[in-house]
């Protein structure tokens, strides 16, 4: 099913995340509150987070949400602009019975700002959620091991704004720990595909929202390994992943001192303070420079 109206969305048609904080699809009663906590874009999941029994429950009263947002009330991003959070649906797979009835049950409802589609394992279901559902982004996650072989080509399809990686659904499959030491190879592996489509990466959330002091440890490994953000399952994570996805006033600082230096040197490499600083500092120094200009901690 496709909707001519539409244009269709480019890699860049949704901005990245710090956070994406889900809701499940059979609490409308929490939507406004998950809506409300600060998260870069929401997440309403219709797939695991519900139950069987509920489904047609879940998608009732995600069309009903969807159909009665003002149009338009997702542009803005920051908190600055006093607008929502953008609002994704996870839906269930689009190639199975559960996929087709969300397709069904969204079809005619206002679009949300993105799909985000679950067991992506080719470049071929890619086309197949973009056929069954409104011409909005697609986020891919990538949760099998077949998924993560084919990581770079559902990077390039277009239409894809970004991959999330679903940790715990690998591990599953491979018969590991859902720990950082034995998923490091496949996080790593979505992050470099999703380098080289040209969209970021979103790291799995963490399960014990609780321990608050694993998570800031488990979010700083995701972005220093490339992650543009993580998920969220829960309000009272939000917070300490944006501390840690955010750029800190020394590292914008020191951002700003090689953007100088490197002006000063006319693009040439040069020395600032016993470091080089050449072309790869040099830009890194600008993606700081960037994050710091298009995100503010709540």
């Amino acid at each position: 099913m496709t909707h001519p109206n539409m244009p269709p969305p480019g890699n860049d048609a949704f901005p990245a995340c710090r956070s994406i904080l889900f809701v499940p699809g059979d609490r409308p009663d929490r939507y406004g509150k998950a809506l409300g906590a600060g998260a870069d874009a929401v997440c309403i999941d219709l797939e695991d987070a519900v139950p069987p029994g509920r489904k047609d429950q879940a998608r009732r009263s995600v069309a009903r949400f969807l159909n009665e947002r003002p149009a338009g009330s997702a542009k803005g991003w920051t908190k600055e602009t006093s607008s929502p959070a953008p609002v994704i649906v996870r839906v269930n797979d689009p190639a199975g019975g559960e996929g087709e009835r969300d397709a069904i049950a969204l079809a005619d409802c206002r679009p949300p700002d993105a799909f985000m589609i679950p067991k992506v394992r080719t470049a071929a279901d890619v086309q197949v959620a973009s056929h069954a559902l409104p011409a909005v982004p697609l986020l891919t996650l990538i949760e099998t091991a077949r998924g993560l072989e084919s990581a770079v080509e559902i990077a390039a399809c277009d239409g894809v704004a970004g991959l999330v990686f679903g940790g715990f659904d690998l591990a599953i499959e491979f018969g590991a720990e859902p720990g950082w030491e034995a998923l490091l190879y496949a996080r790593s592996r979505v992050v470099h595909a999703a380098a080289l489509g040209g969209v970021p990466s979103i790291d799995v959330p963490s399960r014990d929202f609780g321990e608050m002091a694993v998570l800031r440890e488990e979010a700083r490994r995701a972005r220093h390994l490339g992650f543009a953000g993580k998920a969220a399952i829960h309000p009272a994570q939000i917070s300490v992943i944006h501390e840690i996805f955010t750029p800190s006033p020394d590292e914008v600082r020191r951002a700003r001192e090689i953007l100088e230096a490197d002006r000063a040197a006319g693009g040439g490499a040069v020395a600032l303070d016993g470091k080089m600083v050449d072309r790869p500092v040099v830009e890194a120094a600008r993606r700081i420079i960037r994050r710091a200009r298009t995100r503010s901690t709540p």
